[in-house]
């Protein structure tokens, strides 16, 4: 794993938050509502999933950052949050378990 920091760019005329990874992009697509964020659905360039935690975290923390809830729709975005769920919990709305 490489210890390069990614860079989070939202870019809100696709909505979708993107970094670049052995300049190939990496992308969660998502939509929001309100003060909730859905994250819909994750692409991540070939040979790169050894970085693909550390794409989810910067975008939880760049969403957490604008102090706004998330619903993890993507297996890949649940199953990571499922997995880190104390970290995590208070970014989900009230009454969603993942």
């Amino acid at each position: 794993m490489s210890d390069e920091e990614l860079v989070i760019t939202d870019n809100e005329f696709l909505r979708q938050f993107e970094t670049r990874i052995n300049d190939e992009l990496a992308v969660i697509e998502y939509s929001q509502q309100e003060r909730k964020i859905f994250l819909t659905k994750l692409r991540m360039p070939e040979n790169t999933e050894d970085r693909q935690e550390d794409f989810i975290k910067a975008v939880l923390a760049e969403i957490k950052e604008r102090n706004t809830r998330v619903v993890p729709t993507s297996p890949e975005i649940a199953g990571f949050i499922r997995k880190n769920r104390r970290k995590y919990k208070d970014l989900l709305p009230v009454g969603i378990n993942i």
